[in-house]
């Protein structure tokens, strides 16, 4: 478990429950009760702590004293971030032996990805505190190691220095028209740094395609009616409940 909700931490490991703090085994009792272990089905390699329903999740994060979240994308796999983690899982070599950062991590499953794929270092990154918390306990649920950072990248001020990681991971971070150009610049800058920048995205419409290579396209089982994986459906079939979204894998350009 992360000691703090910012900074990076080191590499997750177990932790008895009674050595964490107060705040911090509260925020890991609620993240356990409300969600349960899935393995999405296009990367069924990876198992992740998902919501049955993100909709009530959030009221009750909105009502939790504390809880100090936003929307709980961190209890859901979105399609882009499903796409690129079946690309890394069949092209292992492009993170192996690499310092790895996913960004806007969510579940971390990216990270984790990576870290299956070897690796050498791989942290996630995520604001949300809540995440942090789901990112270590789906890391330890894996037998991944990795770093988490809970500061915001995307800022002005931030000190985070690109020539640190090989490879810049982001899945579904353009889906906010307000965050898009924060995710754009940071990238981009990190591309002109020298990082290899994978990116993996439904095709929304702040998706800066102009400046991508399309890699490849994936078709995603989802939750029907939505884009994205929750712990109610995990097999794909019509009586499930399940639909298909296409979703790309992208690499930024110089």
């Amino acid at each position: 478990m992360p000691d703090e909700a910012q900074g990076e931490q080191g590499e997750q490991g177990e932790q008895p429950a009674e050595a964490l703090a107060p705040w911090l085994r509260s925020m890991v009792a609620f993240v356990e009760s409300e969600t349960r272990p899935t393995a999405p089905a296009y990367v069924p390699e990876i198992t992740l702590r998902l919501a049955p329903d993100p909709v009530p999740l959030w009221e009750r994060i909105e009502r939790g004293i504390g809880l100090h979240g936003g929307p709980p994308f961190w209890a859901l796999a979105w399609p882009g971030g499903l796409a690129l983690a079946r690309h890394l899982l069949d092209h292992p070599e492009l993170v192996s032996g690499k310092r790895v950062l996913d960004l806007a991590a969510g579940s971390g499953l990216l990270a984790i990805a990576a870290a299956k794929c070897g690796a050498r270092h791989a942290i996630a990154n995520d604001i949300d505190p809540l995440a942090a918390v789901a990112i270590s306990l789906n890391a330890e649920a894996n037998g991944a190691a990795l770093a988490v950072r809970a500061d915001d990248l995307l800022a002005e001020e931030s000190a985070f220095d690109p020539s640190t990681v090989d490879v810049v991971l982001a899945g579904d971070a353009f889906y906010d028209h307000a965050l898009a150009p924060r995710a754009l610049a940071f990238l981009a800058h990190c591309r002109t740094a020298g990082c290899r920048v994978l990116i993996g995205d439904p095709g929304r419409a702040d998706l800066p395609a102009e400046r991508l290579t399309r890699l490849g396209t994936h078709a995603v089982p989802v939750a029907r009616g939505c884009q994205y994986v929750t712990a109610a459906r995990e097999a794909v079939s019509e009586d499930a409940g399940e639909e298909f979204q296409a979703a790309a894998v992208w690499a930024f350009a110089l």
